[in-house]
């Protein structure tokens, strides 16, 4: 299984599907919990012979995650009513909004497994898909012969661009967080610094949407 797509592929194709039919399938503050069990096992079921959580660059991962979680929030800081612009809301992107219901907001279950999903779940899910497969994929359908890190310029950016649109109306942050992070994969070669990096950026985010209410960071 190690040299197949699977390992890479499936928890993404889950996690996408879950989002999909969470409208479909209201189930209140269990639904946050639940989710978290069912991606965690699917983790297990066909992704842990390929998870990498070493660490070889501490220090710098750290800092890459916070500088993320700061480009992130910086524009909508900096100029008021930035993102209420057409480029970042339109039929195409999408419109502001939390998927956090008002009446679920002060549920300690909820903001807790919420925080999780965003801090562990989410980035080990996607560097798993968008920089330890796609990037090297996108250079070699035989992509376990490449390392990761492997680098070609359409690659980077065919990955990047792809990862800004699933941010919806975040997409600019989203493609600055798409350039780091996989910068950050070419630089290191390491899918568990990756992953760090990520997850600082998600925890920061999260106890920023906690602390200020900014919910609409939790789409």
């Amino acid at each position: 299984m190690r040299g197949t797509s699977l390992p890479y592929v499936v928890p993404f194709g889950v996690f996408v599907a879950v989002l999909a039919l969470r409208p479909w399938i209201p189930l209140g503050a269990f639904e946050y919990p639940l989710w978290i069990v069912v991606m965690a096992a699917v983790l297990l079921g066909f992704s842990r012979r390929v998870i990498d959580l070493r660490v070889s660059r501490l220090p710098g991962s750290v800092v890459m995650g916070v500088a993320v979680f700061v480009a992130w929030i910086g524009p909508d800081l900096l100029w008021p009513g930035y993102r209420s612009h057409w480029l970042f809301q339109n039929p195409i992107t999408g419109g502001l909004g939390s998927s956090i219901p008002a009446s679920l907001r002060s549920d300690a279950l909820v903001a807790v497994s919420r925080f999780a999903r965003a801090a562990v779940i989410v980035p080990i899910v996607e560097e798993l898909f968008w920089r330890a497969w796609l990037m090297r994929w996108l250079i070699k359908k035989d992509f376990h012969e490449l390392p990761l890190g492997a680098y070609s310029a359409q690659s980077f950016w065919i990955c990047a661009v792809l990862f800004a649109s699933e941010h919806g109306p975040h997409w600019d942050v989203g493609l600055l967080a798409g350039i780091a992070y996989n910068w950050w994969m070419v630089r290191t070669r390491s899918l568990g610094d990756c992953i760090l990096a990520h997850a600082v950026t998600n925890a920061c985010l999260s106890a920023y949407v906690l602390v200020a209410g900014k919910w609409e960071y939790w789409m």
